[in-house]
C-alpha cells in the first residue's frame, strides 16, 4: 500500500542539496532543508513516544517561528492531526475548541502553560514561543531527526480548522491528507511553481501571514515547500520589512489590506518588485481600484482567487496567458483543475449564466465534514454531493468569460427588504467609487416596516467630510430606491478578524437597535 501521508510528498519534492535555505528569517539567519526536515523528525518522534491512539488531535496556539511550522509537519509524519488556532483567541474561545477538539497533546505559548492545563487537563502540554524556544524543543532534543513517517491512507484526517465563526459557533472542518495534497499539486502547476523549477529557477516566497490560517499554512507555504522553494518568514505583515524583502523574492501571497497598505507607501512601486512574477490576493474581497491602482504603480496584475476552509482553493484567475488581459478585477476567475463549480437558485434549480445564486462546489480538496457534527455536515452537502458554500454569486457576469466566477457576499449576508434582495457587494461597488471612500461594508438592520433596511457604513478619506444626504442622492440616480441605504454612518475603521475580512456580524450586533424608536 502507498503511504499517502502528505509529508511523505513535501519530502519528495525536497531539493536534492538539502543544505540549500528553506526559511529566512530576517535577523536570525537561514534554516536549510535539512534542518527543517529533522527538526520536525526530532518532535514526531516525542509525539511518537507519547503512545497515542492514530486520529489523535493536537492543539497549537503558537507565535509564527520555524519551529512552529515544523511542530505542523511534525504533526503530519507522526499521524496525529493538526489543530492550528488564532493567537488571538481568549479564555472562552479557547475553552470551546479544547473542549470540542479533546486534544492528546497542546502546544502554547509560555505564559499560557497554566491555561492550557486548566482547559486540557487529559493533553500533554508544551510551550513554544516566537523565538521556537520552549519545553517542546527541550522534550524532542534528545530524539533522532531520522523518523520513519506514519502511514496514512488519503481519507485519513491531517487538520481540522476552526471556522472564523463570524456567526454562532466556531464549527471544526475535518481536512485529509488527500485533501492537502491534491490542491498542493495543482496549485504547483497552475501558479506556474513548477514551470519556473524545470526551467532551472528556484522562487523566492514573501511570508507575511499567520500560520495558523488555511491561506498562511496550507496555501503559501504547500506551494513554497512543493517547489522546493525558500520562504521568507516575516513575523508579521510590517511596510518596512516587506519593502525590504521584495528585492529578494519572487512570489508574494496576501491579503488585500497587505496591498492598500504598500500603495500608501511612496517607496513602492516598480522598481520595488522588479524581481516578483506573481501577486496572489485573498481571504477577503480585493477592490477594484486597489487592482487598478496597482497595476498602474507596479506593472503588476494581482491574480486573486477563492477558497475557504473547508474546501481549500477552488478558483482563481490564470497565471498562464496575457495577465492584463486574463485576469478580471471583481472576479475569482474560473475553477481550478479538478473542481466543479455550479450555481443554484434557493430551490436547488440551476441558476441561468450571470444569474446570482448560492455558490456550490466538489473537487478532492473538499473537506469530508464537520468534527462531530454529522447533521451540520449533512445540511451543507446536496443529495448529489456538492458541497454549499454559503457564498452568493454567477458565472459568466458582464465583463468576464463565460466561465469566471464573481462573488456577491456570502448568504448569511444577504438583505431582504421589503421582499426585495439586495446583495451588499453590489451597493458597496458604487460607494467605494465614490470621491473620498475609501472603503464600505453594507448590512442589514432590523426594521420594524421593511423586516430589514439597508444601511453602510463608510472610511473616508481624511481631507473629506461626509456629507450622507449627498451620497444618498448620487446613489438614487444609479440603482433603485430599495437598495439605497437608509442610514449612513462614517467610521474610522471596519472591524475585521485576523485576515482581513470584514465582520459585518460585528456591525450588525452593535447597530442592531437602530429602528426600535
Amino acid at each position: 500500500m502507498n503511504n499517502a501521508n502528505f509529508y511523505g510528498l513535501i519530502e519528495q519534492r525536497m531539493p536534492q542539496d538539502r543544505s540549500a535555505a528553506c526559511l529566512r528569517v530576517p535577523g536570525a539567519g537561514d534554516v536549510s532543508w535539512r534542518e527543517l526536515h529533522l527538526g520536525a523528525g526530532r518532535m514526531a518522534a516525542l509525539l511518537a513516544g507519547l503512545q497515542l491512539a492514530p486520529g489523535s488531535r493536537l492543539v497549537a496556539q503558537v507565535d509564527k517561528s520555524p519551529e512552529a511550522l515544523m511542530l505542523y509537519l511534525a504533526t503530519l509524519r507522526s499521524g496525529l492531526v493538526y489543530v492550528p488556532l488564532n493567537v488571538a483567541y481568549q479564555e472562552a474561545e479557547l475553552r470551546h475548541f479544547l473542549d470540542d477538539s479533546q486534544p492528546s497533546v497542546a502546544v502554547c505559548a509560555p505564559g499560557r502553560l497554566s491555561l492550557f492545563d486548566m482547559l486540557a487537563p487529559g493533553a500533554a502540554c508544551f510551550s513554544l514561543d516566537e523565538h521556537g524556544q520552549g519545553t517542546l524543543l527541550q522534550a524532542a532534543r534528545d530524539f533522532s531527526g531520522e523518523f520513519a513517517t506514519a502511514r496514512c491512507t488519503a481519507d485519513q484526517p491531517a487538520a481540522i480548522v476552526y471556522t472564523s465563526g463570524t456567526t454562532g459557533r466556531s464549527k471544526g472542518a475535518v481536512l485529509s491528507h488527500g485533501n492537502l495534497a491534491s490542491n498542493a499539486i495543482v496549485l504547483d502547476e497552475y501558479w506556474g511553481f513548477r514551470q519556473r523549477r524545470e526551467q532551472g529557477g528556484r522562487d523566492v516566497l514573501l511570508h507575511a501571514l499567520p500560520l495558523f490560517h488555511v491561506h498562511g499554512l496550507f496555501v503559501a507555504c504547500h506551494c513554497a515547500l512543493m517547489a522546493g522553494a525558500t520562504t521568507i518568514l516575516l513575523p508579521r505583515f510590517d511596510v518596512e520589512q516587506v519593502l525590504r524583502a521584495l528585492p529578494q523574492s519572487t512570489v508574494m501571497m496576501g491579503v488585500p489590506t497587505f496591498y492598500t497598505r504598500l500603495l500608501q507607501e511612496p517607496a513602492f512601486g516598480a522598481h520595488a518588485c522588479a524581481s516578483i512574477r506573481l501577486f496572489t490576493s485573498g481571504s477577503a474581497p480585493l477592490l477594484a481600484e486597489t487592482f487598478e491602482k496597482f497595476r498602474q504603480r507596479t506593472g503588476h496584475t494581482l491574480l486573486e482567487r477563492y477558497g475557504m476552509s473547508e474546501t481549500l482553493m477552488l478558483a482563481s484567475n490564470p497565471y498562464f496567458g496575457d495577465p492584463s488581459h486574463d485576469r478580471i478585477a471583481g472576479s475569482v476567475g474560473p475553477p481550478l483543475p479538478g473542481v466543479q463549480v455550479r450555481i443554484a437558485r434557493a430551490d436547488g434549480t440551476p441558476a441561468a449564466a450571470g444569474e446570482v445564486g448560492q455558490v456550490e462546489v466538489r473537487s478532492q480538496s473538499v473537506f469530508s465534514g464537520y468534527w462531530r457534527q454529522p447533521d451540520r455536515t449533512q445540511e451543507e452537502f446536496t443529495h448529489d454531493g456538492w458541497f454549499r458554500t454559503g457564498d452568493l454569486g454567477c458565472l459568466g457576469a458582464p465583463g468576464a468569460p463565460p466561465g469566471y466566477l464573481r462573488l456577491v457576499g456570502r448568504r448569511k449576508d444577504l438583505i431582504i427588504t421589503g421582499g426585495y434582495n439586495v446583495y451588499p457587494k453590489e451597493i458597496e461597488g458604487y460607494l467605494n467609487a465614490l470621491p473620498g471612500v475609501l472603503e464600505s461594508a453594507v448590512v442589514g438592520l432590523p426594521h420594524p416596516d421593511f423586516g430589514e433596511a439597508v444601511c453602510a457604513f463608510l472610511v473616508m478619506d481624511r481631507s473629506v467630510e461626509l456629507d450622507p444626504a449627498q451620497v444618498v442622492g448620487k446613489l438614487k440616480e444609479a440603482i433603485a430606491g430599495f437598495k439605497v441605504p437608509k442610514r449612513i454612518w462614517q467610521v474610522p475603521e471596519l472591524p475585521r478578524n485576523a485576515m482581513g475580512k470584514v465582520q459585518k456580524n460585528v456591525l450588525r450586533q452593535q447597530y442592531a437597535k437602530t429602528f426600535d424608536h
